[in-house]
């Protein structure tokens, strides 16, 4: 092939989508509760050994492109869109209107407020450190991301510690350092019902994301179950606002399954917003696009989740390749996020109304001939074995169906 003018690098790309099908159209996309980051979209491709290859973009251009593209719900950080020297200020009060006006002219709606308590210096000994100011700026700085979410009118509000922790041992008290952090989460709580009485608004969901590692050496806070313990610890004052967003990639990479991680969110009623994307076990936190790495485990979380009526948001928290362009993040990056979000979600639906998985499932479920002894664990052994072998056929029956060979899709050999 010759080489590609750089005027027709563009109209190729946008060919070879058309061609690859199975789209859905922007209508269809808004039906779900997907919702799409500033810092996704904004993320220019930079990393810790790697310079950037995008260019920055502001949220009026990352809104109109999630509004053609039909995500519903845009969310973001605040210094994602207000830089810190603004925040409680007057540029904070424009800015706020401006986005608010990006919003209603786009047909979003702001789904979720978060606070960046990770990069700025001020957080180099995390926000819950020995300096008492440290810990104020920090209950501020959440406080005033309600404020921004009632402006706005979000629901949700996401805390992310992945500064709570130390590269040093000895240099803090863990208990100590958790009892801060938790006043910070009750300043933002505090605040909220003080903001919903004067809006007339309901309070927001506050939800804890947690991760293993990265960025510093021990994080506190490291797993779900970690954050599941913070919140039933007597600690949180009002631990019914109090819940988690787990990432599907931050609980794959201390190596457990994400489907069991939220199985004990839902199994403690906490699971109010989930962050999707992809990855790789034990390794660091590439944050791939949805169904890229790991289709078939996607689709047994959204059986898990279809069969237990999660009707929470969907946060697209992953980033674009650094290899992709600008427009390629538009044209490629989230149409595809959300094609697979959605195909994936169906096929779950599809996966439960599958009449050999049912038939398979109650067969488990009703067992063998119950024995006269029930002490005899060998008699109950044998009464069951044959049965078991249905594991293996439920889990190729959900590859069958990831795959389209349950609707006749074979290859000639």
């Amino acid at each position: 092939m010759a080489a590609i003018p750089v005027d027709q690098q563009q109209p190729l790309v946008e060919r070879l989508m058309s061609a690859c099908e199975g789209s859905y159209t922007p209508d269809q996309r808004r039906k779900y509760f997907i919702t799409g980051p500033q810092w996704a979209a904004a993320y220019e491709g930079h990393s810790l050994f790697q310079d950037k290859t995008r260019e920055t973009l502001g949220f009026e251009r990352v809104i109109e492109e999630y509004a053609r593209i039909g995500i519903g719900y845009w969310c973001t950080h605040d210094t994602d869109v207000i830089p810190t020297t603004a925040l409680g200020h007057d540029g904070q009060e424009e800015i706020i209107g401006r986005i608010g006006e990006s919003l209603k002219k786009n047909g979003l709606k702001c789904s979720m407020v978060t606070t960046e308590t990770f990069h700025n210096a001020v957080w180099a000994a995390s926000p819950a450190a020995h300096a008492d100011q440290v810990r104020e700026y920090a209950n501020w700085r959440v406080e005033n991301t309600v404020a921004i979410g009632h402006q706005l009118g979000a629901q949700y509000a996401v805390y992310w510690p992945g500064a709570l922790g130390y590269f040093i041992q000895g240099a803090m008290d863990e208990l100590q350092t958790l009892k801060w952090y938790a006043e910070c989460i009750n300043a933002a709580c505090a605040k909220d019902i003080e903001l919903a009485k004067k809006h007339n608004r309901a309070t927001l969901k506050h939800c804890m994301e947690a991760k293993p590692f990265e960025p510093v050496a021990e994080i506190l806070l490291p797993t779900s179950d970690s954050m599941l313990a913070l919140i039933f610890s007597g600690l949180i004052k009002h631990p019914a606002m109090v819940g988690l967003n787990p990432e599907y990639l931050h609980e794959l990479m201390w190596g457990t399954a994400p489907r069991a991680a939220l199985a004990r969110a839902l199994m403690c009623g906490k699971l109010f917003h989930f962050d999707i994307n992809d990855g790789y076990s034990g390794k660091h936190d590439v944050d791939i696009a949805i169904g890229l790495v790991n289709p078939l485990d996607w689709l047994n979380v959204f059986v898990l989740l279809r069969s237990y009526g999660y009707s929470g948001p969907f946060n697209l928290d992953y980033k674009p390749p650094r290899t992709t362009s600008v427009h390629g993040v538009f044209h490629v990056s989230f149409p595809t996020a959300v094609d697979r979000f959605i195909t994936l979600w169906e096929m779950a639906g599809e996966a439960l109304t599958d009449p050999i998985l049912q038939q398979a499932t109650d067969a488990l479920k009703a067992g063998g001939p119950r024995v006269a002894n029930g002490l005899d664990a060998a008699a109950i052994t044998a009464a069951n074995k044959e049965l078991l072998s249905l594991h293996e056929l439920i889990s190729h029956r959900l590859f069958q169906i990831l795959i389209g060979q349950n609707k006749g899709r074979t290859f000639s050999v």
